[in-house]
């Protein structure tokens, strides 16, 4: 679904991404680990149109998507979020994600005038779509507290809802476990393995938890030094040697954690 070649990401003489270039599959669960500074969170920014490449192109599907701005990219079915969740603190939940989809008949002035009967019908659509949602993530019984009330998890969870409220075709998650105590942590990750199983989203993932992209991925993307080190299993990747070395100092090995 996504090919990287060659990319490139500058910042003056810094080269946060160094000619990476890696494939991600559709339908599949994609880890990406690296040590910290690997460049893992910038390649994320460029594929996802947040930043311009230096060098280097991006396809999706085929197509060369490269420099694309992050609404066109929506509209095409790629989405990310990120470490922080940026949640309107002062809506509901709900609202949150009756939000997201784009080109509301609301959104044009016109049809506030004469047009309101067609609002009114997508927004019990959108309710109704917001409400399926929360009960797939378990989290309906929020629906009414505002976003700003909720916890790290939670909004981790309240992210991955806004997906959800598109359809997305692939889904790029910027340590989601980040904060996220080990019982919300699971329901994250069994929302994303039902998402992938049930309804054929393709997940691409940094994280540094070990067990959770364990428990997820296949294949695992180690980053060093803005390149791509190796690419396997996750215990390929733990049993692989320039891997440990990249992660001396952090201790992969004894401490599981990438």
């Amino acid at each position: 679904m996504i090919k990287v070649q060659n990319l490139h990401r500058h910042f003056g003489g810094f080269h946060a991404v160094d000619g990476s270039s890696l494939e991600i599959d559709e339908g599949s669960i994609t880890g990406l680990v690296g040590p910290n500074g690997a460049g893992k969170t910038t390649l994320f920014n460029v594929i996802a149109g947040v930043l311009p490449p230096t060098s280097g192109t991006v396809t999706m599907g085929g197509e060369n998507i490269t420099g694309m701005p992050p609404h066109a990219l929506f509209h095409k079915g790629l989405l990310r979020t990120f470490q922080i969740a940026h949640e309107f603190g002062s809506m509901s939940v709900r609202e949150n994600l009756m939000m997201v989809p784009g080109r509301q008949s609301g959104e044009i002035l016109w049809n506030t005038w004469f047009g309101r009967k067609r609002i009114a019908n997508e927004e019990r659509a959108l309710l109704a779509k917001a409400d399926e949602v929360l009960e797939f993530l378990t989290i309906d019984h929020l629906r009414d507290e505002k976003a700003g009330n909720l916890s790290g998890g939670q909004k981790k969870l309240l992210e991955l809802g806004r997906t959800m409220m598109v359809d997305a075709r692939i889904v790029f998650l910027d340590e989601v476990g980040a904060g996220v105590n080990r019982t919300l942590l699971n329901t994250i990750g069994d929302a994303i393995l039902r998402l992938n199983r049930e309804r054929g989203y393709t997940f691409c993932m940094i994280e540094h938890d070990m067990e959770f992209i364990g428990r997820l991925c296949d294949p695992v993307i180690v980053m060093a030094e803005g390149k791509v080190l190796a690419q396997g299993t996750i215990n390929e990747i733990k049993a692989n040697d320039q891997v440990i070395e990249a992660y001396l100092g952090t201790g992969l090995k004894n401490k599981g954690a990438a």
